[in-house]
């Protein structure tokens, strides 16, 4: 951590023991009506919460790896989280599971591009290509993608922010301690969610310096990205912390790992019960987004949590 950043992470873990929200400088502009995406497939209104359908086009990815790789498959798959409530999708064609190796940029465009065509076609909801690199964005928006989630919140290419800008799309920008590769050896925090409130902070920064517009910016803990079970477990339970930077907050805790290790080590397949607590315990936190493979159940989930959390 650099010592900006550590110097603003003892400031927001001050605040979050006193219980004070984030203000200032560090937020965007305050709006009296709910959080609004404004992307090219139309807006995207988080006056409820998003549920964000995952189409992983890899062979490796940590829970549905090879499923989606065929382009007709995701297009079906699609459809079906679609009209089980998806709000958006997210595409992916390189994992970034704990351990993963970087994907060359040809062969992410060659497993990208065909089943990104085919889900655009079939679905008329906003996509989110999860891509690190600027050439595969700039593809996938030639294709029809309209937001860009980025695991590296624009650290792994400085051509990435400043594209978002220049096309006028929406970024979602992650917390990752290291790379996918080292991220789940040994990661450490003093605060880990004064820490990873200050990256983000620090990285929308960085995105509104680019040129990307305030209200197009959404912030993710990064859940199972260089964190063990106690971090994990920290940032759910304090992810208001997050949600005061003032940017909408996307969680992406689906079938992880930390999930099974509190479970006994289940497998990813017998991790849905799970998913479901921390699914309703996030959108009780302040997520406007969640990232799931179960769209239906967990809009379920989504919907019981809000009611309760606006009783």
């Amino acid at each position: 951590m650099t010592r900006r950043r550590a110097l603003r992470a003892g400031r927001l873990g001050r605040r979050a023991r006193s219980g004070d929200s984030i203000t200032g400088s560090e937020s965007p502009a305050r709006s009296s009506g709910p959080p609004v995406l404004r992307t090219r497939s139309g807006p995207l209104v988080l006056d409820r919460v998003a549920l964000v359908g995952i189409l992983n086009a890899t062979p490796d990815s940590f829970s549905d790896g090879g499923r989606h790789l065929d382009p007709g498959r995701a297009a079906a798959a699609a459809a079906e989280m679609v009209a089980e409530g998806a709000a958006m999708l997210d595409v992916g064609a390189e994992s970034t599971r704990p351990g993963a190796r970087p994907v060359p940029a040809d062969e992410e465009r060659r497993r990208l591009l065909p089943v990104l065509r085919a889900v655009r076609a079939a679905v008329r909801v906003p996509i989110s290509v999860d891509t690190s690199k600027a050439t595969i964005v700039r593809l996938a928006l030639e294709e029809g993608a309209d937001v860009v989630n980025d695991v590296s919140a624009g650290r792994f290419d400085p051509a990435l922010l400043p594209l978002c800008a220049e096309q006028g799309v929406p970024v979602v920008l992650m917390h990752m301690q290291g790379t996918p590769v080292t991220m789940q050896l040994d990661p450490r925090y003093a605060d880990v969610v004064a820490e990873v409130a200050a990256f983000l902070a620090e990285r929308a920064g960085a995105a509104r310096a680019a040129g990307v517009a305030a209200d197009a910016i959404v912030v993710d803990p990064g859940i199972g990205f260089g964190k063990t079970v106690a971090h994990n477990c920290a940032l759910l339970a304090r992810l208001d912390l997050v949600a005061s930077l003032g940017y909408p907050v996307l969680v992406g805790v689906s079938r992880k790992g930390f999930i099974g290790q509190l479970l006994g080590e289940r497998p990813t397949s017998e991790r849905l019960l799970g998913t479901a607590a921390a699914v309703a315990l996030a959108v009780a936190k302040g997520a406007r987004l969640v990232r799931v493979h179960e769209v239906g159940a967990m809009r379920d989930v989504a919907r019981v949590a809000e009611a309760v959390v606006g009783a």
